[in-house]
């Protein structure tokens, strides 16, 4: 009798030997690295206007540095750039732009490790949090057309494409001097 070959324990066995090509883990980004808007843009898919649209109304905003005047860039964080990509599907899925930013803030009070185990799922009307596989299947019951997207997936995506991109450190950045202060404070002196 021939038995059958149990391709999983193979497969992690050469693995074990060979080291994983791909894992599901994610690998961790530094909290001061940031992403300027056009580069942001091109990760996310989505124009300058709408990024600068969401981020005066507050849907999305720069958690590395925000824009304090001329001459200064915001600078998004990966996380950032992961929540305009989600935006953005959930837009191409029919979800409106109210619905959306209740889902958005939801998201935000969640730490980005926990982020990758969620798969959204949208009806065009509401969005739904999904954390397993029953609860996919149990939306999926109700019958009605859903549209779903796993944040892991979203999350290797954004990350292998800014790679490509160029990023920056947030350093602060110092105070422009007014001139007319300057000249008050030597004539004091």
């Amino acid at each position: 009798m021939i038995e059958p070959r149990d391709e999983t324990a193979e497969a992690l066995a050469q693995a074990g030997d060979q080291g994983l090509l791909f894992s599901d883990d994610v690998s961790p980004l530094p909290e001061d690295a940031g992403f300027r808007g056009p580069t942001a843009c091109a990760a996310a898919g989505i124009t300058y206007r709408q990024l600068d649209y969401w981020t005066r109304t507050g849907l999305v905003e720069p958690t590395v540095r925000t824009a304090t005047g001329s001459g200064t860039s915001r600078l998004y964080s990966f996380k950032d750039v992961l929540l305009l990509k989600i935006i953005k599907r959930l837009l191409e899925a029919g979800v409106s732009l109210q619905q959306i930013r209740t889902a958005i803030d939801h998201l935000r009070e969640r730490g980005t490790d926990d982020l990758t185990q969620v798969t959204l799922m949208s009806d065009g009307a509401s969005v739904y949090e999904c954390r397993s596989a029953s609860e996919v299947i149990d939306l999926l019951q109700g019958g009605q057309g859903v549209f779903g997207i796993a944040i892991g997936g979203v999350w290797k995506e954004i990350e292998g494409t800014l790679l490509e991109l160029p990023s920056e450190r947030a350093e602060p950045i110092a105070a422009v001097a007014d001139e007319l202060a300057e000249r008050r404070a030597r004539k004091a002196n």
